[in-house]
């Protein structure tokens, strides 16, 4: 019997990242279906809480694909981006969520192949047994 695949929950910036997904779907390179994107303005205008929700909902994973250096907002975004990430794994710990099911990496706006790999590798991850709970 067949893995089912997991529901990863994606925070994608409406500039910078969220561009790659849409080539991504235009150059016809394929990811799960059960990915599902949140598009923002800014990396860092994601909260914790809304990352708990996520899991709460059903999601195995969330990916929080961030501006980088390249945030039309700011030059400190992936700092903030990183302290939030850091909060939201205090809080998993504290409800015994793996921390790995909590994923960040920078994703410019022609990185459609990176992002899709992302998706495969991190899908990937959270089927096997080490982050499932």
């Amino acid at each position: 019997m067949e893995t089912p695949t997991p529901k990863i929950l994606v925070f994608s910036t409406e500039k910078i990242s969220d561009p790659a997904l849409d080539l991504a779907g235009l150059l016809k390179l394929h990811y799960s279906p059960t990915v599902h994107t949140i598009v923002l303005p800014c990396s860092s205008a994601v909260r914790p809480g809304w990352i708990l929700h996520a899991f709460e909902k059903g999601f195995a994973g969330v990916f929080i694909a961030a501006d980088g250096s390249d945030c039309p907002y700011g030059e400190s975004c992936i700092e903030k981006t990183s302290k939030i990430v850091e909060k939201a794994h205090v809080l998993m710990r504290e409800k015994g969520i793996p921390t790995e099911r909590l994923k960040m990496a920078a994703v410019c706006s022609v990185c459609a192949e990176l992002f899709v790999n992302q998706m495969k590798l991190f899908a990937g991850e959270l089927s096997g047994e080490r982050i499932n709970e």
